[in-house]
């Protein structure tokens, strides 16, 4: 918020902090259960679970290539 000021003073900064169980997670997380063959589901929404778990297999498929 100190840098949004410099850059001008009529920049507002808000904060928005997330409900503590999911203050751990974060997108590195994700990929790594996931690429474990982990559930990621109760962490993502499932259109978002579905596309890392495609991405992970890609990679995966063209690892064996």
């Amino acid at each position: 918020s100190q840098t949004n000021m410099v850059l001008d003073e009529n920049i507002e900064t808000l904060f928005l902090s997330t409900r503590l169980e999911y203050a751990y997670l974060n997108s590195s997380t994700v990929k790594e259960v996931a690429s474990h063959g982990g559930d990621i589901s109760r962490f993502v929404p499932d259109i978002v679970a579905e596309q890392v778990i495609n991405k992970i297999e890609e990679l995966k498929e063209s690892e064996n290539e």
